[in-house]
């Protein structure tokens, strides 16, 4: 049977699919994909995998893919990063007989990625990127589809998705913000960007970015012209967002928690990092189950805290967080990042000054590294070493090797660190006792010598 193509895959396929659960690490998970299917998402999307790990442990694939296999889970999309060729396509062949197509993340901005080298850190290398989708496109018997993130440009971010489009990718999704919208930085999505991109390509787009209400859903539909429309927090905060309800909190969390059991194994981290997004505001409010929901160590100690989370809202009246929510703190709704603080001078907000505030995470730390002022990572080595000193001026200050920059042994006869000696050793045929390294050929000469005291000693007694 022939591979099917752009908008036939999106037709036959994908069934048209409209509304979209987003790949999401650790949270995207079967029992959740199951939860949101039931309220509304008509195609989802695996959480990310590392393609380099999924070719080289089998308990990886099992854990994160094949123990996961459903019937009720289709149309389903297996997302991996990548950064080569080869690893991304032996990861997708292994893959392929599980899902329904296989995804390229180029999208994941997060730090994570930019020391492993891929997602949206890929974004300017066009040819490696060209290699990557066109070989897949070539050799798997699923489709290959590709999530993006934009450029300032929008001239630029279109031809970034007709390169992918011209190399294999048969389905696009746009996440309308930059490399550099994240965490407090995140800002409002461009649908601008979107629309350009769809009305320059000939593959079938989603869109991602601004969606907190099915009424978004519809609305960016209509302006961008998009296939479909993907989302990711708004789908953690409100399961059947897609539904168009606002249902209380616990009817999620509960329904949740039997998927959980019905469906399992699933890994009690990504369990207990929903319920802290399903009762992100309830818990503002009573922290002391906040803390309790932290501790526990179980799958029924995780619908206990559930419990009495619900127990508690129900004998409350009135909406205790009206000044800052749309609905009751018990009610499914989205979360919105707080604006950050501008920094006004004469009536002027000074960009880089409000940049460097909300990028700060924490106020830094004086000197005398008082416990009020450490972070806790550095609290504990204090406890383990209450003389441990963190001032950077107060550090002792060490010679740099002049080869590298590491700091050099203090008695090495080059001047260099231990790696850069050895290099020079053996490439010298020299000899540096502080690094116990002889490699300079006399040294034979002075175990010959030594073997010669021995013997002279050992006749000399036998006589």
């Amino acid at each position: 049977m022939a591979k099917l193509q752009g908008f036939e895959f999106w037709r036959k396929t994908l069934k048209e699919a409209r509304y979209v659960v987003a790949p999401m690490v650790d949270q995207s998970e079967l029992a959740w994909r199951l939860l949101s299917r039931r309220h509304g998402a008509q195609l989802c999307y695996t959480p990310m995998l590392h393609a380099q790990v999924f070719v080289r442990d089998a308990n990886y694939r099992r854990e994160n893919l094949y123990s996961e296999v459903c019937e009720e889970d289709r149309p389903l999309i297996t997302q991996f990063c990548a950064n080569d060729p080869e690893v991304f396509l032996q990861a997708a062949l292994l893959a392929q007989d599980y899902c329904d197509a296989i995804d390229l993340n180029l999208g994941c901005p997060q730090m994570i990625a930019k020391r492993g080298h891929y997602g949206v850190f890929l974004q300017d290398e066009w040819d490696l990127l060209e290699k990557m989708v066109s070989l897949a496109n070539e050799k798997l018997k699923v489709p290959i589809t590709c999530k993006i993130r934009v450029f300032k440009e929008v001239e630029k971010t279109v031809r970034y998705a007709q390169m992918l489009e011209k190399a294999g990718c048969q389905l696009l999704t746009v996440h309308g913000r930059t490399k550099d919208q994240k965490g407090a930085m995140t800002g409002i999505a461009s649908w601008e960007h979107i629309k350009a991109v769809r009305q320059a390509v000939n593959i079938p787009v989603f869109a991602n970015g601004n969606i907190q209400h099915l009424s978004d859903v519809e609305r960016c539909i209509q302006e961008t012209g998009v296939q479909g429309v993907m989302s990711a927090e708004g789908n953690l905060h409100n399961p059947a967002l897609f539904e168009g309800r606002s249902p209380a909190v616990w009817e999620m969390a509960e329904e949740y928690l039997e998927v959980v059991k019905r469906y399992p194994p699933c890994t009690l981290s990504y369990v207990r990092a929903h319920l802290f997004k399903l009762w992100h505001h309830t818990l503002q409010i009573h922290q002391d189950l906040r803390e309790e929901l932290a501790k526990v160590k179980t799958l029924e100690g995780l619908a206990d805290v559930s419990k009495q989370l619900r127990l508690r809202c129900q004998v409350q009246t009135g909406n205790i967080l009206s000044n800052t929510l749309p609905f009751p703190h018990w009610i499914c709704q989205p979360y919105v990042r707080p604006v950050p603080k501008e920094t006004v001078t004469n009536g002027n907000i000074h960009a880089s000054v409000l940049k460097k505030t909300v990028c700060q995470k924490r106020a830094l730390e004086d000197c005398d590294g008082s416990a009020d002022t450490l972070s806790k990572n550095k609290q504990k080595k204090r406890s383990r070493n209450p003389k441990k000193n963190f001032c950077p001026e107060q550090k002792p200050k060490y010679i740099k090797c002049e080869q590298c920059g590491n700091p050099k042994g203090n008695k090495c006869v080059f001047s260099l660190c231990r790696g850069c000696c050895k290099k020079k050793a053996y490439k010298e045929v020299a000899d540096c006792p502080s690094n116990h390294l002889c490699v300079h050929k006399p040294h034979t000469h002075w175990r010959v010598e030594a073997v010669h005291a021995v013997v002279s000693t050992y006749c000399v007694h036998s006589c």
